[in-house]
């Protein structure tokens, strides 16, 4: 096989990786948290190597900061009135 064509191929792979990881993010944000906590678990867990643990806490999702009251979105409150 051709040098050229291998990169061709090569490029193309990691286009449509790119584009149905875009894809799932915007369509399955769930389903893409869930999968990305169930690879970094065993990668944090105590005993692993440090390189490990920090490549886990890269791939783990960002925590979100919720409102003990209300569980919601952190915009509580009265909202301005709008002026026409």
């Amino acid at each position: 096989m051709d040098a050229g064509l291998l990169a061709q191929y090569a490029i193309i792979a990691v286009a449509v990786v790119a584009s149905a990881w875009f894809v799932a993010r915007r369509q399955f944000p769930n389903a893409v948290r869930r999968l990305r906590i169930a690879i970094a678990i065993p990668l944090v867990r105590e005993g692993r190597a440090a390189w490990m643990q920090k490549l886990g806490r890269q791939i783990a999702p960002p925590t979100t900061v919720n409102d003990a009251a209300c569980g919601g979105c952190n915009s509580c409150g009265p909202s301005t009135p709008r002026r026409h």
